[in-house]
């Protein structure tokens, strides 16, 4: 365990979940911009298994005050990681599912209960994300 150290910063770890490949170097830059601490993970490869679906836990998800999913819904695994999101986070954290035109239809059982962008995420989106993630660290 990483010690109280982390949590009392100003802002909490925001988490970007997405594809190996994607760049998000924008997304990123801007929310460490907004005073965040930003973790990009690109799943656990070709062979390996996510640690949430392995059963282990995922520090960066337990330690995560806001998470953005923008892995491919059309991938089972992937949709099973979406889910243990549910599971396993504080209902406070928010969680921004970005799908691909189509996919939130396609996808509205697994969806219910996320915020979806269809769409690169704006300024806009980002900063209200951002803000969702400190009024969430306020209410902990």
């Amino acid at each position: 365990h990483m010690g109280g150290g982390l949590m009392n910063e100003l802002h909490g770890m925001i988490l970007i979940d997405e594809l190996p490949g994607s760049d998000c170097e924008f997304d990123r830059s801007f929310l460490e911009r907004t005073g965040h601490q930003v973790v990009v993970c690109h799943g656990p490869g070709h062979k390996g298994l996510c640690p949430l679906l392995a059963g282990t836990g995922c520090e960066m998800v337990e330690n995560a005050h806001g998470i953005v999913f923008a892995l491919d819904l059309d991938r089972a695994q992937h949709r099973a990681i979406l889910q243990r999101y549910h599971e396993i986070t504080r209902p406070e954290v928010p969680i921004r599912a970005v799908v691909r035109p189509g996919q939130r239809e396609k996808y509205a059982d697994q969806l219910s209960g996320f915020d979806v962008w269809e769409h690169e995420p704006t300024v806009a989106d980002l900063d209200g994300f951002a803000a969702g993630v400190d009024a969430a660290d306020r209410l902990t």
